[in-house]
């Protein structure tokens, strides 16, 4: 039993850590806009040429 308890503890202890880690970048990270162009190809607007 002692050891399911050790072994719950740590996943807890690495969950809780993960869930920090991306904590922390949604909180610090912040994307820079930018413009974005795609090319679409003719024929892929008009099939009949």
């Amino acid at each position: 039993m002692p050891s399911l308890i050790r072994f719950l503890f740590t996943l807890a202890v690495l969950g809780g850590i993960a869930y920090g880690a991306m904590w922390a970048l949604v909180s610090y990270v912040e994307p820079t806009p930018r413009e974005m162009t795609v090319r679409i190809p003719a024929n892929k607007i008009n099939p009949d040429f």
